[in-house]
């Protein structure tokens, strides 16, 4: 696949990462809202100023994988293919590296007068629903990214490994915006749920701005005692 993406032409790699992208974000929302129905918990509409903003983010999420796609073929980051115990390491080495990241990025930008340009406007839906996974400030899609890409450049990881934390990624996305728990308490304090960044973990973020700073666990709140249940 990699090679096959080497031999195009800019604009095809363009075309290729933009049509990507929208597929993951259709499938995100197609999940989310399934979800919901599901659950019978029908969800507000979006509202065409979401749309809107969700197709921005698409578009630098596209810049994004574009440039990760450069910084690849230049050799700043690399990638190892074999099929063995590495997987599996590499994929919780990445998992909680961003993690952490992404906790102390989140912490900073709501200690800081960037909060009210860029990261209030993701705030402004106290209730969100899946599309509001991508209802973001452009500054705030291309920090995170670059923050993403800092991350891979440390090591050769495992390629595998890296799309199965991508996949990761979006179910947790899909899992913290859909505005309602579809956990029991119960099965939310079994230990592999535990310390996971649950619906409810986000969601309360959403409602108190000062707590649940945290994406895929809640160690780093419990931590640095930002958490609230």
């Amino acid at each position: 696949m990699l090679h096959f993406l080497s031999s195009q032409s800019p604009l095809s790699l363009w075309v290729i990462f933009l049509a990507e992208n929208f597929a993951v974000t259709a499938i995100a929302l197609f999940a989310g809202w399934t979800i919901l129905k599901l659950l019978k918990k029908p969800a507000k509409p979006a509202s065409g100023k979401e749309w809107r903003i969700c197709l921005i983010t698409n578009l630098f999420n596209t810049a994004i994988t574009f440039s990760g796609f450069w910084l690849w073929k230049h050799h700043y980051i690399s990638f190892s293919f074999d099929q063995n115990w590495r997987l599996v390491a590499d994929f919780f080495i990445v998992f909680i590296l961003m993690d952490l990241a992404m906790y102390i990025f989140h912490y900073a930008i709501h200690h800081s007068a960037v909060y009210k340009i860029i990261h209030r406007f993701h705030h402004q839906y106290q209730h969100p629903i899946p599309i509001d996974l991508f209802v973001l400030h452009p500054l705030e899609t291309v920090s995170f990214g670059a923050l993403w890409l800092a991350v891979i450049s440390l090591n050769s990881f495992n390629f595998y490994a890296i799309a199965i934390y991508l996949a990761a990624n979006v179910i947790f996305g899909i899992i913290g915006h859909l505005g309602i728990e579809p956990l029991s308490a119960n099965t939310r304090n079994k230990p592999v749920f535990k310390y996971l960044g649950t619906s409810t973990f986000h969601h309360t973020h959403h409602l108190d701005v000062n707590y649940n700073f945290g994406f895929y666990t809640n160690l780093w709140d419990k931590l640095f005692r930002t958490y609230k249940d």
